[in-house]
């Protein structure tokens, strides 16, 4: 008889498949499937796909999150991601490596299968609202990152809510720069081109310790790559009430996450390293891409957080994805549309990095 553990894997495998033959339809009969008519909202469209996976999660009617316990959450996260995290992509290495003893912070290295010098570094930290993610969850996705864009990354694993409240997160990302530059000679990487990005709660921290690096005498990194960040606890923006329900990410799953984090008084939700957009200072900053997607609550805090690095004299480049929700690039396994909007990401990185120094090398097997 097969292990749990064997049949867990062979019940996310035909899942896959599944998801992967939905995606392959017309984008007609995925409008027709999902059981309702095109979604139009703020004068944006619904992905076909999107709509259809949608209307698939809804049909299981699982429990939502922030009725379940932490741990029964991370797990029920744990699941969904390996689903749609699709088959492991080639990178040349991966290994595990412990960055802080003390405290049991770990990251995964991912090395670029690029021939050539010493190639740049990104420290990537995943979302999952403080509270959910690990190194497993976005290992699709930092796959996916490494081989598109040329450089290593180093994902990395922090604390997380309601265990480590706020600042222990920040504190772990902070900690974790500061290795990736003292190390990056070691992990074979370029340490005069080392940036860091994240998405949702991780991008949240890549942009607070790019801050606290160039304030705090660094090293600060080169460059933030911000996917659908969130950046501000203390307003609520327009796309937080027009996507408070039926797209993936939910106003009371924020809710949840956010009192998980930061407290239920949310008495720290002004604080920078909460909330970078109320940084007294934006200048001086490495210079930011920053992703948000049509149909996500937090699209317009990520968008106002570009206009304020911009105020600021920071460079920093938008690029919405119409269409799409919130937690997309988790999908780049069974999705094409998700997959070729990662590796878009991926290249955007790429550039960014070359502009810093020595040129990334020319892709040799990102195929």
């Amino acid at each position: 008889m097969p292990s749990p553990a064997a049949r867990s894997e062979l019940s996310a495998r035909v899942q896959q498949w599944g998801a992967q033959a939905l995606d392959a339809l017309p984008p007609s009969l995925k409008i027709r499937l999902s059981g309702k008519p095109p979604v139009v909202v703020d004068g944006e469209t619904l992905a076909p796909e999107v709509q259809l996976v949608l209307a698939v999660l809804a049909r299981r009617k699982e429990p939502p999150l922030e009725t379940m316990s932490p741990v029964d959450a991370r797990e029920a996260r744990r699941r969904l991601t390996a689903v749609f995290g699709g088959k492991p992509l080639a990178v040349r290495a991966v290994q595990d490596v412990e960055i802080d003893g003390a405290t049991g912070l770990w990251a995964r290295h991912y090395t670029p299968p690029e021939p050539g010098g010493a190639h740049p570094l990104l420290v990537f930290y995943h979302g999952g609202g403080f509270l959910y993610g690990d190194l497993d969850t976005h290992d699709s996705v930092c796959r996916i990152l490494c081989r598109h864009s040329g450089a290593h990354v180093l994902a990395i694993d922090y604390r997380l809510a309601p265990e480590h409240g706020f600042p222990a997160a920040v504190d772990d990302a902070r900690t974790a720069l500061s290795w990736a530059y003292a190390n990056a000679e070691r992990l074979g990487a370029d340490p005069s081109r080392v940036g860091v990005g994240g998405d949702s709660a991780g991008g949240n921290l890549a942009a607070v310790v790019s801050q606290l690096a160039a304030h705090d005498g660094g090293p600060a990194p080169v460059l933030q790559l911000l996917i659908y960040p969130v950046t501000d606890f203390t307003v609520r923006r327009r796309s937080r009430d027009l996507f408070a329900e039926g797209f993936l990410l939910t106003d009371a799953e924020m809710n949840w996450f956010e009192d998980q984090y930061l407290g239920a008084d949310r008495t720290q939700a002004s604080d920078p390293r909460a909330s970078p957009l109320l940084a007294a200072d934006l200048s001086g900053l490495a210079p930011a891409f920053v992703v948000t997607a049509g149909f996500d609550p937090l699209r317009d805090e990520g968008e106002a957080y570009v206009d304020a690095l911009r105020a600021a004299g920071t460079p920093a480049t938008l690029r919405r994805f119409p269409g799409f929700i919130h937690g997309f690039i988790n999908g780049a396994g069974v999705s094409r549309s998700s997959r070729d909007a990662v590796i878009e990401i991926a290249g955007a990185t790429r550039g960014m990095f070359a502009s810093v120094g020595v040129p990334a090398a020319t892709p040799a097997q990102a195929a």
